[in-house]
């Protein structure tokens, strides 16, 4: 008989996660800190991490302003869509990304709709270099959080008395590499070409 999940907390204030029977781990909350049966060599932990510890609405925005004539319309909306992501440190392992999303709907008579979200998150890293940081809160943390973003926008248009509407996904990490590749060919420009 297998017995009740037991809750670990793999890190002080880095969220939890269920561990079966199977894995054999110990949780001393004197420190705050979890010891396993596995040997780290040095006894510390080195091997570098990095997580989602909670995710929430920071902002929502819904404004319907030609409701309830804009429910007669009959041409569909032409939708806009706009994002942006931020980060900003909270403790020194923990920061907060922000994904904003901006859906503007106009129609040929004028808006439907708009929804103005900034979807955000605590995340946890440690044991990461600089450039791995950067790329976790601008490309994979964005990616994890959208999914959620993109719900809590469909139930808000849902909500305004429209059919919701799913945004198609974002590969954030492409759009992380392509930013990259821009910053890196604009200050190639910028560089110094010699002595003259």
């Amino acid at each position: 008989m297998l017995g009740a999940p037991q809750l670990i907390t793999p890190y002080p204030n880095f969220g939890t996660r269920t561990a079966g029977p199977a894995i054999e781990s110990t949780c001393s909350m004197d420190e705050g800190n979890v010891t396993s049966s596995l040997n780290l060599g040095n006894g510390e932990d080195t091997a570098p991490s990095a997580g989602i510890i909670s995710q929430y609405v920071k902002d929502l925005s819904v404004e319907n302003p030609n409701a309830p004539e804009c429910f007669q319309w009959q041409d569909a909306p032409q939708l806009d869509v706009q994002f942006n992501i931020a980060a900003r440190p909270i403790q020194a392992d923990i920061h907060e990304v922000q994904l904003k999303i901006q859906l503007n709907a106009k129609a040929e008579p004028g808006v439907a709709y708009i929804v103005d979200l900034t979807y955000a998150g605590l995340v946890g890293m440690r044991n990461l270099d600089e450039p791995q940081m950067h790329a976790f809160m601008y490309a994979e943390a964005p990616r994890l959080l959208f999914p959620f973003a993109r719900r809590v926008i469909a139930d808000a248009i849902r909500d305004a008395g429209f059919p919701p509407m799913l945004l198609d996904p974002i590969d954030f990490n492409l759009i992380y590499l392509q930013q990259l590749a821009a910053q890196a060919e604009q200050d190639d420009v910028g560089a110094p070409m010699g002595n003259a």
